[in-house]
């Protein structure tokens, strides 16, 4: 792999920069859902993080992973907890491939 996260986190920020001027309202209320989530308090920002890169593989968002592996780091995520976390996300792909199996079946059956 080759990718320069960092480049292409800075290219993503500025194009997400260029779209808010033209439709500022969707970035006020993406930004408004991040900073909700975590006004709670119940969880460390750290574990926010970890979170946030687990969904971020299992929906496939390389630009969630470049801005939240940064922020998982600046909170003091280590590799080995990043690891964790993504070996969860890993476990509950395959563990709704399996559940969504069982849902073709079912349909399959109703035929």
């Amino acid at each position: 792999m080759n990718n320069d996260w960092n480049e292409y986190r800075d290219q993503l920020m500025g194009k997400v920069g260029e779209f808010a001027k033209e439709s500022p309202d969707v970035v006020k209320g993406l930004m408004t859902m991040d900073s909700a989530a975590a006004k709670t308090g119940h969880l460390e920002p750290k574990i926010h993080e970890l979170i946030a890169l687990a969904v971020a593989v299992t929906t496939r968002c390389d630009g969630c992973i470049a801005v939240h592996t940064k922020k998982a780091v600046e909170h003091s995520a280590t590799k080995q907890e990043i690891a964790e976390a993504l070996g969860v996300a890993v476990a509950l792909n395959a563990g709704a491939a399996m559940t969504y199996s069982a849902r073709v079946l079912d349909a399959h059956d109703q035929l």
